[in-house]
This record gives C-alpha cells, structure tokens and sequence, in this order.
C-alpha cells in the first residue's frame, strides 16, 4: 500500500547458494510485466553501479530477484520465477535460471505459510518458470520450522549451515534448442570483431541447466589458475570473451545476445586440488567468485561428454552410471551427481547436488509512488 510518496512492498531478503537478493509472493507485485520490472529496478537501486538508492548489493550475485507463487501445474508445488539484474543496467532478465537462488525458494514459500512443513525434512517440486524446468527441493524443518543451522559447506558462502538438497529432473535445453544447440559436441570457432586480432579456438556449446561456452583458458592466454580480480581487470581478456560470446551465440540459435545474461563463458584447465577441472566462469562480463549450480551441473555434462573440449583436461575416474564431478572455482570446488543412462552411458538423467540457504532479513522494500501506486 502507498505510504507518504512510496509503495511498500513485503519481501524477504534471502541468501541462496552463493547469491543473494529480495523473495517476493507473486501476489505482491503488479501483473503487468513491464510495471513489475520497473519495480524490481527501483528496488534493487539500478541502474547505479553502487545500487546506492535500493537494497541491492552493486555486484551481478547480489542483484538478483527470487519471485515465487503456489503452482497450477498438476504435480507441482510452487512456482519460481528468477530476476537477474545488473547494477548498471536498466534491464530484468528472466530468460536464465539460477540455481543458487533456487535453494531459497522452499524456505521462503515456508516461512511466509504459503506451504506447510512435512515432519522433520520437507519436500516439494518447484517448477523455474524461467525454463519450464522441474526440481524436488528438500530442506530440513525439524520442529515445525526451517533449520539454517548445521554442518553443510558449500565453497563461496561462509561458515556452515543446514543442507538445501536440489534434485533436477530435466535440465537439456533451458534456454536453447536441446542439449548441444550447435548439434556438435565440439566446435571450432574464428572470432572477427573490429578493433581486435582474430583468433581461433574450439567450443563446446552445451545447455544442461544453463547455456554454457566452454573452453581451454591455455586457448585465450590464461592459466585457467588467475584470481577473479585479476581476470576482471583484464579488460584485453574480457574484450575477447566478449567478442566469442556474440559470435558464438549465433551458432547456438540466440542470437543477438548483446543485452543478454547469457551463455556464461567458462574457462577450463587441468584440476590442481584433486578435483575433475578447474573452471573461471565468465556471468557473463564479470568473473564468478565461485561457479553458479546450473553452470556447474552444465560443465559436469560436458566433461562426461567423449570429444568435448573437456577431454583431455578433466580427469574422470571411471564410477560406471554414478559419476561425481568435482568443479573447481576460484574459491573452492563444486561437486555435483550425475546418473547417465545405461543405454547412452554419456547422456544424462539425472543432476543432484547440495546447496545451503539463509533468511537474512524480514519486512517490506519501498519503491516511489510513480513507479508504482500498488494498484494490481
């Protein structure tokens, strides 16, 4: 409801994974989509490369919105539909997943008595309407409530906290035309952009949860081993990936992908800490300081995939239809499950993994009465 000269808003500020940012109930936001995006910018603070006017925390993983309703869809519990921001723009991009902010969206939709909790562990599918992509999430609720103290790690979040487990159902094609949208598991690509030497190098274009490019970081002159910082520093680097990135979207059927979140460019080298690889993820301007889930999940196919450009770099030991791959990123690894397929032992079936989550604060966020009165 307005208040003075601004409309209050209900909202959770949540920490999903390594991201975080505001939870909204559907039902508290305008309909129209354009208004509602006019909100979401407002409230985060963008465009503002500080956010200084909003709450959102002036970097790509804390600029991100979590929207979520009970489901209408047979056999399904709630409904997720995830806002990426970007501090300086003025745009809200619902294209993509995130499934860092996915481990939210059960705690949330329990803490605010949109669902009830189950006994000791709750479980209910979500459907990412992102990508029309199914998930059975399971947090813990011993004594009626949601549990965010406990033992789980992940790498990019501090400390230790109760598990958040994702189990993906069907993840090939969330944004592209299927698995391998360029229908080749590698592909080598000439990058020509004004300005800029070419250069050639092989690609695996691959979509498991996430549009993904990947390639050796030895075929772009890194180690693959660089800090974030100095890889965002690299403005000769960025200028290149950058340069990949438009040419190669096209042969993935995205297109012009100029204001587009995605694909994220993801460097690979051998592992150093005993992991499958190691990894530097491009978001697709600015360096991850970890790996998104989907990406993670992304790049495990892709190195379970014979003639990838993982092979040869990823060291995978030989677990028959149960392989866990082991992503190692700038601060720390990433390990997720994977069930391939006993007929096409490289396809595969199923991803599961661990994140953790946490609700950080309660309340409403305001936005000026001229961007919106509250009026659905």
């Amino acid at each position: 409801m307005p208040t003075a000269s601004q409309t209050a808003i209900p909202c959770l500020l949540m920490r999903g994974g390594t991201s975080k940012g505001p939870f909204f109930n559907a039902a508290d936001l305008p309909q129209d989509v354009a208004t509602r995006d006019r909100v979401l910018l407002a409230a985060l603070g963008s465009p503002d490369a500080r956010q200084i006017d909003g709450i959102g925390g002036a970097h790509p993983l804390t600029s991100k919105v979590g929207i979520v309703s009970l489901s209408a869809v047979p056999g399904v519990d709630l409904d997720f539909l995830f806002a990426q921001i970007q501090p300086g723009k003025d745009t809200v991009d619902t294209t993509p997943n995130c499934g860092n902010m996915l481990a939210a969206v059960l705690p949330f939709a329990l803490e605010t008595g949109m669902v009830q909790p189950q006994g000791d562990a709750t479980t209910l599918r979500v459907l990412t309407r992102n990508t029309g992509m199914q998930c059975d999430i399971t947090v813990d609720t011993r004594g009626g409530v949601v549990q965010y103290e406990g033992s789980a790690r992940i790498d990019g979040a501090p400390g230790t906290s109760a598990p958040v487990t994702i189990n993906f159902l069907d993840t090939a094609g969330s944004v592209c035309d299927g698995l391998l949208p360029t229908s080749r598991v590698k592909d080598r690509v000439t990058v020509n952009a004004p300005g800029m030497e070419s250069f050639a190098l092989d690609v695996t274009c691959i979509d498991n949860g996430m549009p993904l490019v990947i390639f050796r970081a030895a075929d772009v002159g890194c180690s693959g081993y660089e800090d974030v910082a100095a890889l965002n520093a690299d403005v000769a680097l960025k200028a290149r990936i950058e340069a990949l990135r438009l040419q190669v979207s096209v042969l993935m059927g995205l297109g012009d992908v100029s204001k587009k979140n995605y694909p994220k460019m993801t460097l690979i080298a051998p592992p150093r800490a005993g992991g499958t690889l190691s990894t530097r993820s491009f978001i697709p301007h600015v360096c991850h300081d970890a790996i998104g889930v989907l990406a993670a999940v992304t790049v495990g196919t892709a190195c379970v995939m014979p003639g990838s450009v993982c092979e040869g770099v990823a060291v995978m030991p030989d677990h028959g239809l149960e392989q866990t791959v082991s992503v190692e990123h700038p601060t720390g690894e990433f390990s997720v499950a994977l069930g391939l397929d006993p007929a096409k032992p490289h396809n595969v079936t199923r991803a599961a993994l661990l994140r953790t989550a946490r609700l950080l604060m309660r309340g409403e966020v305001f936005v000026p009465t001229s961007v919106w009165g509250g009026i659905k």
